[in-house]
């Protein structure tokens, strides 16, 4: 157990480290204190009062899948390169798998190298929010949905123009919904059941 608990910190730091380039030079007003809780170390969860969709920690755990729960409202990250849409090529729409918001489309993730599905922008300023992050002994600004205020990934200023953005997000935090983007206008995109769509996968 003694040998174990450093190599796994080391684990999570390497991570963190790995898909923390650089660091957004523009970090948001609300700070955020690191804290400790039996799964590792994590950022403070919000007041859901800030959000749309509130809902309790119970409520949470009915709703969501236990790796869903750890990402999305304990601040967890996934493995890199073993998530499901690192890689994914597909045309289509990023929703939030807590509230099924929209988040991202295709038309801006690219290949970042990291092992984590990656975008230049959200599908719109207002699908998403910044936070101050300071879990694993250092900031980061993190990304939450601007409905339900789950965890999403954070944003670095090390990505493509015309942004130069790069959003590393958790594939666990989205569900990806396929479909022709050039029918489709950002602005008119409703929040889905994205329950409906797990049930069919």
């Amino acid at each position: 157990m003694k040998i174990i608990l450093p190599l796994l910190l080391t684990v999570l730091l390497g991570i963190a480290i790995s898909c923390s380039k650089t660091k957004h030079q523009t970090q948001p007003k609300i700070a955020e204190t690191a804290s400790i809780n039996g799964k590792g170390f994590s950022q403070s969860q919000d007041t859901t009062k800030n959000y749309e969709v509130q809902k309790t920690k119970e409520e949470w755990k009915k709703l969501l899948t236990t790796s869903q729960y750890r990402i999305l409202r304990e601040g967890g990250t996934e493995l890199p390169y073993i998530n499901k849409y690192y890689d994914n090529e597909k045309e289509g729409v990023y929703y939030c798998a807590a509230c099924g918001q929209p988040l991202y489309t295709s038309k801006t993730q690219y290949h970042s190298g990291t092992g984590w599905p990656s975008f230049w922008a959200p599908i719109k300023s207002s699908a998403v929010k910044e936070k101050e992050d300071h879990s694993l002994f250092m900031t980061r600004t993190e990304i939450v949905c601007s409905r339900c205020g789950s965890h999403i990934g954070h944003v670095f200023n090390d990505g493509p123009q015309p942004t130069g953005l790069r959003y590393c997000m958790n594939s666990t935090a989205m569900v990806f919904v396929p479909m022709d983007l050039s029918k489709v206008d950002p602005d008119t995109l409703s929040p889905i059941n994205v329950r409906k769509l797990e049930n069919k996968d």
